[in-house]
């Protein structure tokens, strides 16, 4: 049997524990974030969507509208036994096809420098020099959408 993958927009506040797992795994527990600098307050404000394998979340990311032609692309997770398997891309491209279809213009994100490489391959613009946020170094890119 085929691994099947499923992205799909998270129904608040119901789906917001198993985002809150995946990401507490990813940034906690792996990479030492803060918990006060994860868990910002915005997660109600924001759409979020979770990656589902054989029905089991797996990843997930935050999309905040800045303005309304501008979005930001945050908390782009995978469980660490999950990446390798395009879970990753395929929330991008979910994530990007939702902003695209809401009229947003562009789409910023704050990439970690190490998967710098991934958001390249998906058509964004690095701007600006490195910068530390969260302990990590990180390089804001940029995609036009419209």
């Amino acid at each position: 049997m085929t691994n099947r993958v499923v992205i799909q927009v998270a129904q608040l506040p119901a789906d917001l524990p198993q985002i809150f797992q995946i990401r507490y795994q990813v940034f906690q527990i792996e990479q030492g974030v803060d918990p006060a600098l994860e868990f910002d307050g915005k997660d109600e404000q924001a759409i979020h969507l979770l990656a589902y394998l054989n029905q089991i979340a797996v990843g997930t990311a935050r999309l905040r509208l800045l303005n309304p032609q501008t979005a930001k692309i945050e908390r782009v997770a995978v469980l660490s036994e999950m990446r390798g398997l395009g879970i990753g891309k395929q929330i991008m491209e979910t994530a990007l096809e939702v902003l695209k279809s809401a009229n947003v213009a562009e789409v910023q994100i704050h990439a970690q420098e190490q998967v710098r490489n991934f958001y390249l391959g998906l058509g964004f613009v690095p701007e600006g020099a490195v910068f530390e946020e969260a302990g990590i170094p990180h390089v804001k890119m940029k995609k036009r959408l419209q």
